[in-house]
């Protein structure tokens, strides 16, 4: 399983996502989900994945053949004017991967894999788009301003209380920390570290990106803070009285 989020922000876009793969309770692996490739100040582009492994791998590895060896033919997310043309274009090679992949016989949905698409171009505002298995996709909008993809509802209440299109990228990282903390807990599926891409608009650059384990000082202090405010907060209510 898997947990990616990516936050729309006034100042830009912020991107998490976890690191755990398995195939059953005794085949647990480690992954990087999350891809970017950026020309500072001109474009920056991040993707996060979910789903089959072997067809998110293919998408990126023909990401990265477009990008090394221009055609004409098939362009490159460096030629492309949009983000939006970008997502079309990614959106085409993820339908195209699962069709090559699945056997005659077979559900797709074996192969199946879902992404987020994070990216600015020099004279235009960042946009963010959920890009589905059959290749269409949805826009980020003020109605609907993040995306989650893989293991989404234990993280989702603290984004949806929390959440605020002001915030700075610092505290927009805490948030995200909280929402990952608190579907780790609750799924052992999703696991440490995690990896953020913090997108600014003023520079169209990734200023930001890091990985955050378990040992990190900050993520200890988020994960027994919040487990503490929790607490704290739960003891504060009136109690149920018969």
């Amino acid at each position: 399983m898997t947990y990616c989020v990516g936050l729309k922000l006034d100042r830009g876009l912020v991107l998490m996502s976890d690191t755990r793969t398995n195939a059953g309770v005794d085949n647990i692996s480690k992954f990087r989900k999350m891809f970017s490739w950026q020309v500072p100040g001109e474009r920056s582009i991040v993707l996060m994945t979910a789903g089959n492994l072997a067809t998110t791998q293919a998408v990126v590895s023909l990401i990265g053949e477009r990008v090394r060896h221009r055609s004409a033919s098939k362009p490159s997310i460096f030629e492309l004017p949009t983000v939006f043309q970008i997502a079309k274009e990614i959106g085409a090679m993820l339908k195209d991967t699962i069709r090559d992949s699945t056997p005659a016989g077979q559900e797709a949905e074996t192969f199946h894999s879902t992404l987020i698409l994070g990216g600015q171009i020099k004279g235009s505002d960042p946009r963010l788009f959920l890009i589905y298995p059959e290749g269409n996709f949805i826009e980020a909008s003020e109605d609907t301003p993040f995306f989650q993809i893989g293991e989404t509802k234990y993280g989702r209440p603290i984004l949806v209380r929390a959440y605020d299109r002001t915030m700075s990228f610092e505290d927009a990282v805490k948030l995200l920390l909280v929402s990952f903390d608190s579907t780790i807990k609750a799924n052992l599926s999703v696991g440490l570290p995690v990896d953020f891409q913090v997108l600014d608009t003023a520079s169209v650059s990734l200023q930001h990106t890091g990985r955050i384990s378990a040992e990190d000082p900050y993520y200890r202090t988020i994960s027994e803070g919040w487990s503490d405010a929790l607490r704290s907060a739960f003891l504060s209510l009136p109690p149920y009285s018969f």
